[in-house]
């Protein structure tokens, strides 16, 4: 027979960690509320810079003789690339159930898949959670960044990516990746894959309103380089505010899922205690009557 004092303990220790999920998920609603205002207005200027970047190569595509003469637009094959930056984004907390994990997964079939086609992959994480899991597995970082994930900031963003950038610009690396797991809803996450550098020239169309920008034939490509570069960083930045809804939208469900389980382990508990009183209730009797049947 169950002891009545352990499930007492039981149903106490079960509900006070009801109560914290329900905290923590309430938490996380107002976090995401504000995360998802911050994230549309930013993808507003990241539609836009995109299109200003598109209108400006197409231009020079179209009218510069020899096309776009810049390493941000090279056109490299992929059996000539050997060697790529991957960046990946994970959370600094946990709590949030699959989230870090699917990103930390893709990474892992992309190492494979470069591993495969004999291609030095060099890792840069944001995030302590990935950083943590590749560190454990023995696989270097070249760069760790934490705390940039929870807090996003677009100077930080800046100075981490500027590596990557120069690293291109110097021919230290051909290709730069970008893996995390972005917002798509509050109740879903979308894993996505960027390939940053370079811009395939290939996808770049003539929008149907081009950029009102006016510049000399001499400046276009110091113009476009400059815009490049405000393109990669914006793109991390936005990909930082991205993964951090998504992370809040994760750990809303993640409390949801624990509160309910906590709830219907109360209930079940509730019943075991319920069950047990009766047996021990009844027990009492049998032996109360047992022993005035002896004494007759």
């Amino acid at each position: 027979m169950a002891n009545l004092k352990d499930i007492q303990r039981s149903i106490k220790s079960v509900s006070n960690t009801q109560k914290t999920t329900r905290a923590m998920k309430l938490v996380s609603t107002a976090k995401l509320k504000r995360a998802e205002e911050i994230a549309k207005r930013s993808k507003e200027y990241s539609v836009k810079i995109n299109q200003v970047l598109s209108s400006i190569a197409y231009q020079i595509q179209e009218h510069k003789v020899g096309g776009i003469e810049s390493r941000y637009f090279a056109n490299i094959k992929k059996e000539d690339v050997k060697k790529v930056d991957l960046i990946f984004v994970t959370a600094d907390k946990g709590l949030c159930g699959g989230f870090n994990y699917q990103t930390i997964k893709s990474v892992n079939n992309k190492l494979e898949t470069l591993k495969n086609d004999k291609v030095k992959v060099r890792l840069r994480s944001i995030g302590k959670k990935g950083s943590e899991y590749f560190k454990f597995k023995g696989i270097e970082l070249v760069d760790d960044v934490r705390g940039l994930s929870s807090a996003p900031s677009y100077e930080e963003a800046k100075t981490f990516i500027d590596k990557s950038l120069e690293n291109f610009l110097n021919g230290d690396t051909d290709n730069v990746t970008l893996i995390y797991n972005g917002y798509l809803n509050m109740i879903t996450q979308e894993l996505k894959e960027i390939n940053v550098l370079p811009i395939d020239v290939s996808k770049i169309e003539k929008i149907e309103h081009p950029s009102m920008i006016e510049f000399e034939p001499n400046d276009d490509e110091s113009i476009l380089e400059s815009l490049v570069r405000k393109y990669v960083e914006y793109n991390l930045y936005y990909a930082l505010i991205d993964s951090l809804a998504a992370e809040h939208g994760a750990r809303m469900q993640a409390m949801d899922a624990a509160t309910n389980n906590a709830k219907e382990m109360v209930k079940n508990l509730n019943l075991k205690y319920n069950k047990a009183r009766q047996e021990s209730i009844t027990t009492e009797l049998i032996e109360i009557i047992s022993g005035v049947e002896a004494m007759k």
